[in-house]
């Protein structure tokens, strides 16, 4: 476990397995398995994208046989061009198609737009990479350091040594919960913590780090992040649909957020931390910057798009590297350079690999377990499986009575803790800082989320348990009593 903040955006890395993402609405704790690095066989990998018809083929046994989304897009870059996919929906009961101008949140691929500002401001000379973080704040802003200070650098390779999250994010609204985290609440933040490490010494997944490299971007240039963004990336690459704020041209073209139980959800608000995962794009614009990134069309942002690999920091193997922005993985022809995102309502990947000159976008307007990594990271070579299909779980007929012997607090990890508690006949899980999640009997002793793919079973002595144990993508993680 990391830390006991879980709103999520994107991904914590871990290198055993090439996409681990927490995707809660409420309470999160889901450690979501996609594929394992190692099963990416050098053997004969195609060096082709598969069919449009393959690719829906795919997309309606996600939507109509799994129900793990509402309307998904993927877009396709290969040998012959650009093209679009689409299957499902813009919204529950909505009988409109989705397709490549429908706008979807894009969470934490926003990281990748961030870091582009950055790259592009050193190729300008305006900012460097080392520049410290404490001198772009306002001077009564103390930035937390521990035996270095921590560069703008250091944000954009999540190296900085701050938290997923700042201890300070009290959501007034869980199902928009950054919409409230003001600067003042950021700088309050900074201002107290103190670092467990210093900087540059381990990566650890930073939300609120790319969140502040983003504010940082936009108080040196004297504009929003938004205007930074559309400014100079959207205007310069023709995206003309890529932004925060809702556009008039926007009407009809929205996709509606969906949960895991496929009900409507609200669009995230992310404040003082867009550049976190604030944006809004679609298919055909996030094909565009692509194609920039892998450097098959000309554009300003070349040398910056460039840049942003030069800077790579290893993720605990040989295979695997965090660079600016991007994440890459794999060796030679099985290389993939990519990122992907999650709010409380959608899903999106946007990735490449160099080998084969194939790039693919993914977005789904749901967010479940599954997800688009797998879509996405097939799609890029065929060696890498998809992911299987979820397993359908009944509820069975308890007395609610036997819930007593569970309610009290387990600890998963230092400073995350799960309380089982009950409200009338219903059984609840709810994590530190984290709204209450409700969770479903289907054996003895052991209970499942609807919300997320994740299960509890109770170890019971005498007339209580003494431990459970949450079990998820094949991972068993105990958490004992520690509260009568």
């Amino acid at each position: 476990m990391t830390e006991s903040g879980w709103h999520c955006l994107g991904i914590p890395y871990n290198p055993k397995w090439v996409s681990y993402i927490f995707t809660m609405r409420h309470l999160v704790l889901n450690w979501i398995f996609l594929m394992a690095l190692g099963t990416t066989a050098h053997a004969n990998p195609p060096s082709f994208a598969p069919t449009d018809a393959d690719i829906r083929k795919i997309l309606a046994e996600r939507i109509d046989e799994q129900k793990q989304s509402i309307g998904i897009v993927v877009g396709i870059i290969d040998a012959d061009g650009r093209r679009v996919i689409a299957y499902g929906h813009p919204a529950k009961g909505d009988p409109r198609p989705v397709d490549g101008r429908t706008i979807f949140e894009i969470g934490s691929v926003t990281k990748v737009f961030t870091a582009l500002l950055l790259a592009d401001a050193a190729e300008k000379g305006t900012l460097r990479l080392d520049t410290p973080v404490s001198s772009l704040l306002p001077p009564d802003v103390k930035m937390p350091e521990k035996q270095a200070p921590i560069t703008l650098e250091h944000l954009a390779t999540h190296m900085s040594g701050l938290p997923r999250l700042p201890g300070n994010l009290l959501p007034a609204d869980n199902d928009n919960p950054y919409a409230d985290y003001d600067a003042d609440k950021l700088y309050a933040f900074l201002s107290s913590h103190q670092p467990v490490h210093r900087p540059g010494l381990a990566h650890e997944y930073s939300n609120l780090g790319a969140g502040l490299l983003g504010h940082l971007l936009g108080l040196k240039a004297g504009l929003s992040y938004e205007d930074l963004v559309v400014s100079r990336i959207a205007t310069p690459l023709g995206l003309k649909d890529t932004a925060i704020t809702p556009q008039p041209a926007w009407s009809g073209r929205q996709a509606t957020g969906h949960n895991a139980a496929l009900e409507p959800v609200s669009d995230w608000d992310l404040a003082s931390l867009q550049g976190a995962g604030a944006l809004r794009s679609t298919a055909d614009d996030l094909l565009v910057f692509l194609e920039a990134a892998m450097g098959r069309t000309p554009s300003p942002l070349t040398p910056a798009f460039a840049a942003l690999l030069t800077t790579r920091h290893p993720l605990g193997d040989d295979q695997n590297e965090q660079a600016l922005g991007w994440i890459v993985t794999g060796k030679g022809d099985d290389r993939v350079i990519w990122h992907n995102g999650g709010t409380g309502g959608y899903r999106s990947f946007v990735g490449y690999r160099p080998a084969t000159g194939v790039g693919v976008v993914a977005l789904s307007n749901t967010s479940t377990e599954v997800g688009v990594d797998d879509i996405g990271q097939h799609l890029l070579n065929r060696n890498v499986p998809l992911a299987p299909a979820p397993v359908r779980r009944a509820v069975i007929a308890v007395d609610p009575a036997i819930y007593d012997a569970y309610l009290g607090t387990y600890r998963l990890a230092p400073g995350f803790d799960l309380t089982i508690f009950r409200d009338a006949d219903r059984l609840f899980a709810q994590a530190t800082g984290q709204d209450r999640l409700e969770i479903f009997p289907e054996a003895e002793h052991r209970f499942f989320a609807k919300l997320v793919d994740a299960q509890i079973s109770f170890t019971v002595e005498g007339t209580r348990a003494k431990k459970l144990t949450l079990h998820q993508a094949g991972r068993d993680m105990p958490a004992p009593r520690v509260e009568n």
